[in-house]
């Protein structure tokens, strides 16, 4: 499973996610099945962090010019660094 998380996108990580959240919160599954459903859930929201990391980091990077107003710069992503 872990690695079709990797292939997961965004929206599908938070989609099943919430399933998680919505199976646990109703009870009825065992203490191991709840463990098992935490982990993947904990694993979920670390990729859906990392994913929106990433797309943070391919925004357009904007800081202010000499005037003060915003000031469009060039995106590297440290690959040639």
């Amino acid at each position: 499973m872990e690695q079709e998380q990797k292939n997961m996108t965004f929206e599908e990580s938070l989609q099943r996610l919430e399933a998680i959240v919505r199976q646990m919160e109703q009870g009825n599954v065992s203490l191991q099945e709840s463990l098992n459903l935490f982990e993947e859930g904990s694993k979920l929201a670390r990729q859906c962090g990392s994913l929106l990391d990433e797309a943070e980091l391919k925004v357009v990077r904007l800081m202010k010019g000499p005037d003060g107003n915003p000031v469009e710069m060039e995106f590297h992503d440290g690959a040639d660094v």
